[in-house]
């Protein structure tokens, strides 16, 4: 079995430096634009409240980048990833924006006709650190990120950090930074170290969060190590696909484990159009009661109950109005919130196509406003 890790390992981290040395030419084919482009967005009669927009500061940049460089850190996901932010100047720019939450951040929240934005710690977080770095980042950078809200009270909010690794001080974290920093919920990175959040070993993490009726916003990351490598031999492990799927993954085993059963108030928050799934309901749903595997738990309810009630998504990176209304007709629109993607997706024109989007004008108050002031109590 060590064996076999290690020739993984060997392998992935090959087929890193590969992609790594042709990556110059291909940049700016392969990413999307991270500058405004096209007109300022119109005023219009609601709040536009943005859910999913993300931040990081440099310590933990700087975190990233040694590990990759001294090898402490070999996930190949993570690591090709993460390398594409040394020497390519549109990389630095986007770093400039994750880092900014102030005058720069308000600026372009302005010229993008965002009132608020939930701010929320960039992917993979504090995830891919031993327990005692990743309880400590959890603390500062929930700290530094309340601060940069006192300062903006009517611009800014905020998601907590934890750390899952550690289900206890992740609960005793979520608890301090909620009731005592007055964050809005909690960010998790999805897996952690290849772990999911079905395992029964982390419910500790759900049953505070049911407890303080917090929201819990699972965001995808590169897939783990043991999934990955298809999607990084053709440059899939990231937005294109391989975020989707890696969380699609984790969120149909949280309500197959049961732990929408046993937390039936548990409020959980998934970007990009529900990743997908919200498209595959009735395929979930019929397979699941026709075609289950012996060893799969039987839960109380349907793949299309839980996702109606317990599971709440977003816009982010989605502004395409087949796709959102379609959502919204499946689970309703209480259920669907707005968010930017920024600084990874911020195109002016995407926050016009929202506004346009053919729905009432009562809808479109929910969609950006009133259902991110239920969810995330603003």
């Amino acid at each position: 079995m060590g064996t076999d890790r290690r020739s993984f390992l060997k392998h992935a981290l090959a087929g890193y430096a590969a992609f790594k040395a042709s990556a110059a030419s291909t940049l700016a084919q392969v990413l999307p634009p991270y500058a405004q482009v096209g007109k300022k967005p119109g005023k219009v009669d609601y709040k536009r409240i943005a859910t999913e927009e993300a931040w990081g500061p440099p310590e933990l940049f700087d975190m990233y980048l040694d590990n990759i460089k001294n090898g402490a850190l070999i996930d190949p996901g993570f690591v090709y990833m993460w390398s594409l932010f040394t020497g390519q100047p549109v990389f630095k720019e986007l770093m400039v924006q994750l880092q900014d939450i102030g005058d720069r951040r308000i600026r372009d929240m302005d010229a993008a006709g965002i009132d608020k934005m939930v701010l929320s710690l960039t992917a993979p977080g504090v995830q891919i650190f031993d327990k005692d770095i990743a309880n400590s980042l959890a603390i500062s950078t929930n700290d530094q990120l309340a601060e940069a809200i006192k300062k903006h009270p009517d611009r800014l909010a905020g998601l907590a950090a934890v750390a899952p690794q550690d289900p206890p001080a992740a609960a005793k974290e979520m608890e301090r930074a909620i009731k005592k920093l007055g964050l809005n919920g909690v960010i998790i990175n999805s897996h952690t170290k290849g772990e999911y959040l079905d395992d029964p070993k982390f419910w500790e993490i759900f049953e505070a969060a049911e407890a303080l009726d917090a929201a819990i916003y699972l965001h995808p990351q590169t897939p783990p190590a043991n999934m990955v490598m298809p999607y990084l031999a053709r440059g899939f492990e990231r937005a294109i696909l391989g975020f989707a799927h890696e969380l699609s993954v984790h969120v149909l085993g949280l309500m197959t484990s049961g732990v929408f059963d046993r937390f039936p108030k548990l409020k959980m928050v998934i970007g990009h159009g529900g990743e997908g799934l919200p498209f595959m309901l009735y395929r979930l749903d019929y397979m699941y009661e026709n075609a289950r595997n012996p060893f799969m738990k039987k839960v109380k309810k349907l793949p299309s109950d839980y996702m109606k009630e317990n599971i709440y998504i977003t816009t982010s990176g989605l502004p395409w109005a087949p796709a959102i209304t379609m959502c919204i007709s499946v689970l309703g629109i209480d259920r669907v919130l707005y968010a930017m993607d920024y600084p990874y997706q911020y195109v002016l024109d995407e926050v016009t196509m929202t506004d346009n989007f053919p729905i009432s004008d009562a809808d479109k108050k929910k969609l950006f406003q009133s259902n991110a002031e239920k969810v995330f109590k603003l």
